[in-house]
C-alpha cells in the first residue's frame, strides 16, 4: 500500500499537468471563437471596425482561409472588391480606402477566423453595405475541401454618436457566448481529467497487485530453500 500511495502523487501531478496544457491550448487556438455581429453605426471623422468572424464547423481539423472585402456604395447596384487578405499580405484594391484600412483580425495563423478590418477617418461616403467572403480549404488525411462563408455588414454614417439597441444586445450576446464556450471547456477538461485519472490508477492498481504477487512468490520460494536446506 505504501509503494501505490508513493507511485500516485507523481503520476496524478504529470496526467493533470498534461490535461491542463490541452485545455490551455484548446481555449487559445479555438475555444473563444463566437461568431458575433457587427456594430453599424460609424461616427463621421472617427474609427470604426467592421467586424466579422467566420467560426470553423470542427475545430480540429488543420485549415487554412483567405478573406476578400467588398463594398457597394448607397445607390449603388455592384459590390466593388477593395481588400484582401491571406494570412501574411494585404493589398487594398480600392482608391477610396487608400491608407484607410487595417487588418485587425486573426493574426500569426493562416487558419483565419476573424476577418475584421479596421476603417480610419470613417466619411459620409462609406455608407453603404460591406460584404466579407471567406474562402476556406479544410484539410483532410486524404482530400481538401473548399468551403465560402459570406456576411454583410450595412453601415450607417452619423454625425454624432448614438448607442442602439441592437449594439447593446449584440454586445451582451458577444460576452454570454464567450463564457458559455469557456464554460462548456472547463467540462470538458474536467470529464477528459476524470477519465485519464481513472485509466491511470487502474494501471497503478494492476501495478501493485503484480508486484505483491511477485513478492509473495519471492517470499514462497525463499522458505521452499530454507525447508529443503
Amino acid at each position: 500500500m505504501d509503494l501505490y500511495q508513493v507511485k500516485m502523487t507523481p503520476v496524478r501531478l504529470r496526467v493533470f499537468l498534461f490535461t491542463l496544457f490541452c485545455a490551455m491550448y484548446v481555449s487559445l487556438v479555438n475555444g473563444a471563437c463566437a461568431e458575433v455581429d457587427s456594430d453599424t453605426e460609424a461616427v463621421a471623422g472617427q474609427g470604426f471596425k467592421l467586424g466579422c468572424i467566420s467560426c470553423k464547423l470542427r475545430g480540429e481539423v488543420v485549415a487554412t482561409a483567405t478573406v476578400d472585402w467588398f463594398f457597394m456604395s448607397k445607390g449603388e447596384q455592384m459590390f466593388i472588391p477593395i481588400y484582401s487578405y491571406d494570412g501574411q499580405s494585404s493589398m487594398i484594391k480600392d482608391d477610396r480606402f487608400e491608407d484607410r484600412l487595417e487588418w485587425v483580425g486573426s493574426r500569426y495563423t493562416l487558419d483565419l477566423q476573424d476577418a475584421s478590418i479596421y476603417i480610419t477617418n470613417v466619411t459620409f461616403n462609406d455608407t453603404g453595405v460591406f460584404r466579407c467572403l471567406f474562402n476556406r480549404i479544410l484539410n483532410y488525411e486524404h482530400y481538401e475541401y473548399a468551403t465560402e462563408a459570406t456576411k454583410d455588414v450595412k453601415l450607417s454614417v452619423v454625425a454624432k454618436a448614438t448607442r442602439s439597441t441592437a449594439s447593446i444586445v449584440s454586445e451582451v450576446m458577444m460576452y454570454v457566448s464567450i463564457i458559455g464556450l469557456q464554460l462548456w471547456l472547463l467540462v470538458e477538461m474536467i470529464y477528459c481529467y476524470r477519465k485519464i485519472m481513472a485509466a491511470g490508477e487502474e494501471a497503478l492498481r494492476a501495478s501493485a497487485e503484480e508486484y505483491l504477487a511477485i513478492a509473495s512468490e519471492s517470499k514462497d520460494n525463499c522458505a521452499a530453500v530454507q525447508v529443503a536446506e
